[in-house]
């Protein structure tokens, strides 16, 4: 860690209206008449429900472009989450720049770029080059960058406060986690499961960047001792030299706060390489492989284990738990409970009592082969042998890109309901690589995973059986479900396209936002999944999810979207549009008439890796 000597506090500072302090970030979805977005779900818990309701039904179909800002050339996915704080916009493009712009106007303030070794970053990154956001607290704006740099900027000018290190990309670790803040902490996870890495997620002091403490996901070589009782637990549920092929466990996504309990919930990457049997002796049963595939709650103080949840025990399939995890009351048979909510990779919505880690159910959302079941009194999945990776390619539902991703899920207390940006056809078939050994001269988002995946000419194991409901029909592989995690059950499902995920929003006026990447912004009734207005936004590829705000009494819808390259017609709807367009922050509002700026040649990326880090 070094210092920057940036204190030069500038004047506007005393001028500002409000600090974004830890009883502001809690409150921050309660009703007020500016509406910021202070956080990556803007609340610790991860709701993405905002009490706005200005925009509503009944003028939802007037939104139109009020300012876009060109934030980039291209050549990735933008899926960052924009934070809104005193009439200023912040966030982050793919490559770690870190901008403001004012809220109203689009008008740039400042921009700070990092300047990453593009290359050399590039070839250490799992699947895709991304950043997924920037956090807020204390006048600091705080970015996780590429290379495993985290960096404090002052809010006010951009200018770097304090840098400190996370992780490497020579051990095959980047960043691209939105971080967390928590009681005055920052706190942030490595990428890189589908690499031969152990993962781990590190508190920072948020005004000095001085690690507080630091939690391992899988455990490392017996033979140096353990870090705590919580990885010399872990260790018997591992075998041989794991430590060698790195475990796993990465924590690239998937971080909430509860400020009552003072716990904070992890989220967990898939076990590394990805065939069970490449890391145990037992191919029929296997290990638990802890921590892997699991949401794992830590103190904020100490980051001591206070419980674990395991998905997916010694997981084969990329499951990763690190999709985000809502934290909510809910009324279950009568009875009020303190829930953490999640719609895993692997196909099953999980509600679990987040005091004490307790199961209280899961269900299927997508079409699952991998397992019959969730065993109701264990909470452990009931495994289906059949599909587990072999010699010969065997067929997998959900596959890598998982039935639900990064991409935001929203809760809206009114309703009572989730909304899943959900993909119901993804399916592998590949084989187990028995001759497999780690290769950091190997680049590439699947080929340190231990799986042959050129399968040509071999002979495919037929299908398992499924549970869970199959993918609408006409072609539409993409599905926005609605979930009820009280009844836990489906309560409608609308068609998407057949494009990747697309995030969600939800508002008091019973309205739903979706961000499709093809470029739609759709507004859906939030309690019967009409489709209301969809609106153009003249950008495809990379979509990140929408946020609202409100400034001088007007609320606005705002996102981030667009790789710079073009989508052929036919991939997620007859009427994608093909125009090669820079990516853009884009901010509507009602009765917007502004037209797109940085229309150009941008450049053309590589398809991004679906099973995303």
């Amino acid at each position: 860690m070094r210092y920057l000597l940036a204190f030069t506090l500038s004047l506007s500072l005393f001028g500002q209206a409000r600090r974004v302090d830890d009883p502001l970030l809690k409150n921050a979805a309660k009703s007020s008449s500016d509406g910021d977005w202070l956080s990556y779900g803007l609340t610790p818990g991860e709701t993405r429900y905002s009490p706005l309701t200005q925009i509503d039904a009944s003028n939802v179909k007037r939104l139109g472009l009020i300012w876009s800002y060109t934030v980039g050339d291209g050549g990735g996915d933008q899926e960052a989450t924009p934070l809104v704080w005193n009439n200023t916009i912040f966030s982050v493009t793919n490559w770690s720049i870190v901008f403001a712009v004012d809220a109203r106007t689009g008008k740039q303030k400042w921009r700070w770029d990092p300047e990453v070794n593009r290359k050399a970053t590039s070839d250490k990154m799992c699947c895709g080059v991304v950043n997924r956001g920037v956090a807020l607290y204390h006048n600091k704006v705080y970015v996780p960058v590429n290379d495993g740099r985290l960096v404090a900027l002052d809010a006010d000018t951009g200018k770097p406060v304090w840098e400190t290190r996370v992780s490497y990309t020579q051990e095959e670790q980047t960043l691209t986690i939105a971080p967390r803040i928590a009681k005055g902490k920052v706190i942030v996870g490595t990428a890189g499961g589908d690499r031969p890495t152990r993962g781990f997620f590190a508190a920072y002091d948020a005004d000095t960047g001085r690690q507080v403490w630091k939690f391992y996901t899988v455990p490392g070589d017996p033979a140096k001792g353990f870090e705590s009782d919580a990885m010399r637990k872990a260790a018997a549920t591992w075998e041989g030299q794991w430590w060698k092929l790195g475990g796993g466990g990465s924590v690239w996504d998937g971080i909430s706060y509860d400020p009552e309990s003072e716990l904070v919930y992890v989220g967990t990457g898939n076990a590394e390489p990805w065939p069970s049997a490449l890391r145990t002796k037992d191919t029929s049963t296997g290990r638990d492989n802890l921590y892997v595939a699991s949401i794992v709650a830590v103190n904020v103080d100490t980051g001591i284990l206070k419980w674990h949840y395991q998905m997916v025990p010694g997981d084969e399939w990329d499951y990763d738990s690190v999709q985000q995890m809502i934290l909510a009351d809910l009324n279950i048979n009568g009875k009020t409970r303190k829930v953490i909510m999640q719609a895993n990779k692997n196909g099953f919505f999980y509600v679990l009592d987040r005091i004490t880690g307790e199961f209280i159910s899961a269900e299927p959302f997508s079409r699952v082969t991998w397992a019959k079941g969730i065993d109701q009194k264990t909470g452990r999945p009931i495994i289906n042998t059949e599909v587990k990776y072999g010699k010969d390619p065997t067929p997998v539902s959900p596959g890598g890109g998982g039935a639900h991703s990064w991409s935001p899920m929203s809760y809206n207390p009114q309703t009572g309901l989730v909304y899943i940006p959900s993909r119901g056809w993804d399916t592998f078939n590949y084989a187990a690589d028995y001759d497999f050994k780690p290769d950091a001269s190997r680049v590439g988002g699947s080929a340190q995973t231990g799986l042959k995946l050129n399968t040509q000419g071999m002979t495919r194991r037929p299908p398992g059986p499924a549970i869970g409901p199959e993918p609408l029909p006409n072609g539409n592989v993409s599905t926005l479900v609605a979930y009820d995690p009280a009844k836990h059950e489906i309560r409608w499902r609308v068609p998407v396209g057949n494009s990747r995920f697309g995030g969600t929003l939800s508002t008091a006026s019973n309205l739903l936002f979706q961000v499709a990447p093809d470029g739609r912004l759709i507004a859906y009734s939030a309690d019967k999944g009409e489709v209301i207005f969809e609106l153009p936004t003249g950008l495809h590829n990379g979509m990140g999810p929408p946020i609202t705000f409100a400034i001088d009494g007007k609320q606005y819808i705002a996102l981030m979207g667009g790789s710079g390259g073009t989508q052929s017609p036919g991939v997620t709807n007859p009427g994608a549009i093909t125009t090669q367009t820079k990516p853009q922050l884009l901010v509507f509002g009602l009765d917007g008439k502004a037209e797109l700026s940085g229309a150009g040649t941008g450049s053309t990326p590589a398809a991004a890796d679906p099973h995303q880090q």
